[in-house]
């Protein structure tokens, strides 16, 4: 009987030793809980500590970063075009006991932050223009230059923002973390992850840029058409001067040929008359054709030629 008793003794002390000592690891902290309510302070040294057993308990805490993603909500901005925001947030514990009365552990702290984040860029974006918070600060564009290319509506802002995305979610961070103290938390970042138009705005969005597209390609067309005619004119006055010197050209060749040809007919008839009128006969003959008819006067040089070559 000796033995399992001692044995029955061991567990217990086992149990009893295993039940008062717990360990924190680096990344954690602890806070010792009796019967539902915290007891002592934080515990933030990694290693080996003791607690009562079995009527006390540990809970722990994270020290690192935690990650804060928010719903995407739907959101008009000051000039009424309806957005979609997707938010998100890094933070950590820094105060576990009042992070543990007020919200007990990490749901229900993010659902917590929830609630502050998502009404604090509400806020802030209802009262900012839709520029202010797609541009950041530096945003920055050669107007001059899109203009000379034709790739920038008339009434598109291309000023610089005022604020900029980033001072807006400068504004977002403040307006949340004055509210986070109280719950043991610091809000270390906040950040406007996505946005994007609703369905119905986007189809507008998409409507207004296939017309402007359309715009910029019909001026396009204008100016290649313009230019086109400009072309087909500009030929039109180099064919006209070209067949001008070629006729003028042609008509001082004419000139010439001409000149020449009275030349060599004046040398001819002067060299021997009566063969050049007997020659100019002849050809007048051969331009008859074959069935010609011909009604001559005994007294008409056609005559005479044939009847003097008849008696030849």
């Amino acid at each position: 009987m000796k033995a399992p008793l001692f044995a029955l003794v061991a567990i217990i002390i086992l149990l009893t030793i295993g039940n008062a000592t717990y360990t924190i690891d680096q990344g954690e902290q602890g806070i010792i809980v009796q019967f539902g309510e915290p007891v002592g302070d934080v515990v933030a040294e990694p290693g080996l500590h003791f607690k009562k057993p079995f009527i006390q308990e540990v809970r722990r805490f994270d020290k690192r970063l935690l990650a804060w993603d928010g719903d995407v909500s739907q959101i008009p901005t000051l000039g009424r075009e309806f957005v979609l925001v997707d938010t998100t947030a890094r933070w950590k514990i820094v105060d576990p006991l009042k992070f543990l009365r007020s919200v007990r552990d990490e749901s229900g702290a993010r659902t917590r932050m929830d609630d502050i984040i998502d009404s604090v860029t509400r806020d802030i974006i209802s009262g900012t223009d839709l520029e202010e918070i797609v541009r950041s600060r530096d945003w920055q564009v050669d107007a001059k230059a899109l203009e000379d290319e034709a790739v920038v509506p008339q009434d598109l802002d291309l000023t610089k923002p005022k604020k900029g995305r980033e001072k807006l979610e400068q504004e977002m961070l403040a307006a949340a973390a004055t509210q986070m103290p109280d719950l043991g938390i610091e809000l270390v970042d906040v950040r406007i992850r996505r946005i994007n138009y609703i369905d119905s705005v986007r189809r507008q969005v998409e409507t207004r840029m296939i017309s402007e597209r359309q715009s910029i390609a019909a001026r396009f067309r204008a100016e290649g058409q313009g230019r086109s005619s400009e072309i087909l004119g500009e030929m039109e006055r180099e064919l006209r001067t070209i067949r001008s010197e070629a006729e003028r050209q042609a008509a001082e060749i004419r000139g010439k040929a001409d000149a020449e040809a009275t030349k060599i007919y004046g040398d001819a008839y002067g060299s021997d008359a009566e063969f050049y009128a007997f020659f100019r006969t002849l050809e007048s003959y051969r331009n008859l054709g074959d069935n010609a008819t011909l009604m001559l006067d005994a007294d008409s040089e056609f005559f005479r030629y044939l009847n003097s070559t008849r008696k030849r």
